[in-house]
């Protein structure tokens, strides 16, 4: 068992993945090497999976819940029952908190894995608890606002049964009804509303969604998300290609790009696989475009890609809330083409760092691959730099750190 340090602040950072999977996972880990590089004591909690880095703490994480492999009736009811209120979540946690006495809890993504069950057990030790909202789970039961590919707010004003009525939950009703269950539990406990002190949100256009869904604006925090630009490098000879990153699901807009890069006649790199890649190669093969899917790529091959590229696309089809993508391709010096969506338009300065097109519309988004590829390389590049010029004010880890602090202060820990 670790030794705690027995002075200075203690954060307890909690998210349901160990390991770096996705864009909630980066703000995760970072945050946390941030706050260890300006002296706290920084203790994970999370759940225990194959994947996850080394921590002296992995002894206090959670039993591995996976919703896609094959188990037995029973499990899959113990399962059930976890994701809905996790009584080993609150055990080890207490036990944890009870071993460190964190200062303040920062949470990420709980829910499925976890459960906001800890969120009691926090509150009952009077330790702060903040949250990042890196999605929309606390306004709509299944994340995403998103159904049949389309923007859906059918559970506004609390009508949370149409996740069940619609199948929302990968078209299932056993999972839609347990995700029912659990929203219905979760509001009737108030374990986000109540247990729950602060909520960071990333994207203006979150707060706002949230607001309009009767989340209290006092509650609400705006600290949109950060990269450190410095470790970016900047020197890419252009190529002529656009470029997608990312996974391969429907809500990215995918199909919708492939159309356009059929009728702009330009060249599209994909990086990036999911469920939807073999449709999509299908469709690329249909109407004779020019796309290269180049698989998951990370690291220095995926910023490589991009910074070689005339420009990342993201044609996001859903409430995108604050994409962490996008930061890097300006932070590596490239301009981006987004979807007027959801929080895409407050980091895209129009004409300046990049171009907008409306969501879901091939013809419009292929005016703006033909526009950008239209300007010169020259032109391209000085929109990269005012791309990373921008964020290595508004969207640098020293912002992140200084919000985040005052933060911390409002709720006592100065």
């Amino acid at each position: 068992m670790p030794e705690v340090e027995k002075s200075g602040k203690r954060l307890l950072a909690i998210n349901n993945y160990f390991y770096r999977r996705g864009g909630a996972e980066a703000v995760f880990f970072d945050h946390m090497s941030m706050f260890g590089e300006i002296g706290w004591d920084v203790v994970p909690f999370a759940m225990r999976h194959d994947s996850n880095e080394a921590s002296p703490w992995s002894d206090y994480f959670v039993s591995e819940i996976e919703y896609g492999r094959q188990t037995g009736l029973f499990r899959k009811a113990i399962q059930a029952a976890s994701v809905i209120y996790s009584l080993e979540a609150q055990r080890n946690i207490r036990r944890l908190i009870e071993h460190t006495r964190p200062s303040i809890a920062h949470a990420h993504n709980v829910y499925h894995h976890l459960s906001p069950a800890i969120f009691s057990t926090l509150k009952s030790a009077a330790i702060p608890v903040v949250m990042t909202v890196h999605d929309l789970k606390l306004a709509c039961p299944s994340y995403k606002m998103l159904r049949d590919g389309n923007v859906c707010e059918d559970c506004r004003d609390g009508k949370i049964y149409n996740v069940l009525r619609h199948r929302c939950v990968k078209d299932s009703v056993p999972l839609s009804a347990v995700v029912l269950a659990e929203t219905m539990l979760h509001r009737l406990l108030g374990l986000y509303r109540d247990k729950v002190d602060r909520l960071v949100v990333p994207s203006r256009f979150y707060l706002e969604k949230l607001a309009e869904w009767g989340w209290p604006r006092e509650k609400m925090v705006h600290i949109p998300n950060f990269v450190d630009v410095s470790t970016f490098r900047t020197d890419w000879q252009e190529g002529d290609y656009f470029v997608f990153a990312g996974r391969l699901a429907l809500e990215k807009g995918l199909a919708t790009l492939i159309r356009a890069v059929a009728l702009s006649g330009e060249r599209l790199i994909v990086a990036g696989t999911g469920p939807e890649e073999a449709s999509l190669r299908q469709l690329a093969g249909e109407l004779g475009a020019d796309v290269t899917f180049a698989g998951y790529l990370s690291g220095e091959k995926l910023h490589r890609v991009i910074g070689e590229s005339r420009a990342l696309v993201l044609p996001s089809e859903w409430y995108e809330n604050a994409p962490i993508s996008l930061l890097e391709t300006y932070a590596l010096q490239r301009p981006v083409i987004g979807a007027a969506i959801g929080g895409i338009p407050e980091m895209v300065r129009e004409g300046e760092t990049g171009l907008l097109a409306a969501s879901g519309k091939p013809e419009d988004l292929a005016r703006a691959l033909r526009a950008m590829a239209a300007h010169s390389p020259a032109a391209r590049r000085r929109m990269g730099s005012e791309g990373r010029s921008w964020i290595s004010s508004e969207f640098s880890a020293a912002a992140y750190r200084a919000r985040t602090l005052d933060l911390y202060a409002s709720l006592g820990v100065a």
